[in-house]
């Protein structure tokens, strides 16, 4: 027995169609496919979708990406749909622990700026380090043969780790308003960012023709680099925002 697919008209002999590969299950869309289709298999099964990526960025971090780049992407949901759930999340996390980021500066003024800049565009400013980021990994492990736009895919599930570990340390400032303890978890979240990149960095280019004091020495670099850039660029928003910003 034939079917014809109902996205393209083509017709189909097995499972999927060959030409735009939509399944031939396809049916008329219901409440029950929307919640359990829809939301739980594309959200929360850990086989693949967003909590699968977000175990592999924490289990296999480097060499869960380098099989992305090369091909094997069915499991992983997106990066920018990674990220922007990210960010929906860390939102009403922040709405729920009511956590003022300005607690951590004796002057609040020093980051005024930036805290307004981030009110209305947090969701674009995320991204302004990765352009510049993925210029140094590109430069830094030119031997691997990653193109510009491989390593530019690489840091964008990167920062999804890196927000990920953001979200956490949120969540723990709902159990202490002590500033020493807000201070100290947040230089915790920091330290715990770097090493992150250092692993991440470490694992994606292990396989590649480097020798390993070599790949130590510049994945260090780079996680250095990496939060400098993020420092440049919240500090540049805090200018632009305490001078263009009411």
């Amino acid at each position: 027995m034939t079917n014809t697919c109902l996205n393209c008209n083509e017709v189909i002999l097995e499972k999927f169609c060959s030409n735009c590969s939509q399944a031939t299950s396809t049916h008329r869309i219901s409440l029950k496919h929307v919640f359990q289709h829809d939301f739980i298999h594309g959200i929360f099964h850990f086989d693949k979708g967003f909590f699968y990526t977000i175990k592999e960025l924490f289990t296999r971090p480097g060499h869960s990406i380098r099989e992305y780049v090369q091909g094997k992407r069915v499991k992983h949901f997106n990066s920018f749909a990674t990220i922007i759930l990210l960010l929906t999340i860390g939102y009403f996390i922040k709405k729920w622990t009511k956590f003022d980021a300005s607690v951590l500066y004796d002057d609040k003024e020093t980051i005024k700026g930036l805290l307004k800049v981030l009110k209305d565009y947090s969701k674009i400013t995320v991204f302004l380090s990765i352009p510049i980021v993925s210029i140094a990994s590109y430069l830094f492990f030119k031997k691997s043969k990653q193109n510009y736009a491989e390593n530019l895919v690489l840091n964008l599930y990167l920062l999804c780790g890196t927000l990920t570990i953001s979200l956490i340390a949120t969540i723990f400032t709902n159990f202490s308003d002590n500033k020493d303890y807000l201070v100290s978890l947040n230089y915790f979240a920091i330290a715990l960012t770097f090493f992150y990149v250092i692993i991440f960095y470490y694992q994606y280019f292990s396989v590649f023709d480097l020798k390993k004091y070599q790949l130590i020495i510049r994945v260090v670099i780079i996680a250095v680099l990496y939060l400098l850039t993020k420092k440049l660029m919240d500090d540049s928003l805090n200018i632009i925002g305490l001078k263009y910003f009411s």
